[in-house]
């Protein structure tokens, strides 16, 4: 019987030894990444999905280093706030896909729309969602990365965002003491509103992310989920002021990081591909975006792979060439 508990208390000391190297090895480094999964029917039924296993190998290969998952959680919960069995094992396979062709994960928790209009129950939801899926993949690499919530807006303006993350971060650092979390500030994650955003100065293991769809009259025409956008076509990109209007917003959250000592990424950029819009001025447009955030060290999440805002043309099962090139200039 010694024996036997000596093995226990030995086996329980190794999972906490391995647990506790797992949650301090440094997370590695983001660069070029690329948003996924958000609207593909893989969630439902997966059998109907886009994204195949293949596609994480792909996407290695075309250059990419991170994957930005987009999770729609709130609707494969129950009645008790309960993720799906379906959805979670799901979720497991994506994990472990990307990790296996060496891709680094963001699970981004995606329900901004019915966050920013009730934020009584995204409180509770929110939190329910991080319950149980930071002890899920508390062991998992530090390659898997949580981003708390995309796009604030609305009602979680400011003063309110910044008294509900802290208590949606405390969540995930019950089970996750050091993994990294992104965060980003109210306004859909405005550049303009980084300074409004109070971060725990105790806690290094945060990103900061801002998204960057300026012009948006260029990004977005055609665009019908924005009514003033849908009926809005030619306008066009490219002069000397377009470059450096962006070099110049850049410029300033990069100035905020370093002010701040904070890593940024730019989670969510493109311009829109179903609105006739020359792909030649997207790409440029890409192309410069791309290029300006790295050039202040910034990690980036193209939107997004497929969908809309394409850079993989599933019916033709290949990249978007143009777009492609704009965003991995090194690409073969």
């Amino acid at each position: 019987m010694l024996r036997t508990l000596i093995a226990a208390v030995a086996a329980s000391l190794l999972a906490l030894v391995s647990q506790a190297h797992a949650q301090s090895a440094p997370a590695p480094e983001l660069k070029r990444g690329v948003n996924v999964l958000g609207y593909d029917p893989i969630w439902t039924d997966p059998a109907q999905g886009r994204f195949q296993e293949r596609h994480f190998t792909e996407i290695r290969k075309g250059g990419f280093d991170f994957i930005r998952v987009n999770l729609a959680a709130f609707r494969h919960m129950d009645s008790s706030n309960t993720l799906s069995p379906r959805f979670l094992d799901r979720l497991d396979w994506i994990v472990n896909k990307a990790g296996a062709a060496g891709l680094s994960v963001i699970l981004d928790e995606h329900d901004f729309n019915a966050c920013s209009e009730d934020v009584d129950t995204c409180r509770t939801r929110l939190s329910a969602f991080w319950s149980q899926i930071a002890p899920r993949y508390r062991n998992a690499p530090p390659s898997v990365i949580f981003e708390l919530l995309n796009e604030p807006h609305a009602k979680l303006d400011a003063d309110t965002w910044n008294a509900l993350y802290p208590e949606i971060l405390a969540v995930v650092r019950k089970s996750n003491p050091t993994r990294t979390v992104i965060i980003g500030p109210t306004q859909w994650n405005s550049r303009e509103k980084l300074d409004t955003l109070k971060l725990p100065a105790n806690d290094p293991n945060i990103i900061v992310t801002f998204h960057y769809y300026d012009p948006f009259r260029f990004t977005h025409q055609g665009a019908g989920w924005v009514p003033e956008m849908k009926d809005v076509r030619g306008v066009t990109w490219g002069s000397d002021a377009d470059r450096a209007t962006i070099a110049a917003d850049f410029g300033k959250v990069a100035a905020w990081a370093k002010a701040n000592n904070r890593q940024i990424l730019l989670g969510e950029f493109g311009a829109y591909d179903r609105s006739g819009t020359p792909i030649e001025l997207r790409a440029a447009y890409t192309d410069a975006v791309a290029r300006e955030a790295e050039r202040h060290g910034f990690s980036w999440a193209y939107w997004q792979f497929d969908s809309d805002f394409i850079a993989w043309d599933m019916k033709r099962d290949g990249w978007v060439e143009p777009i492609h090139k704009a965003l991995i200039p090194t690409a073969p």
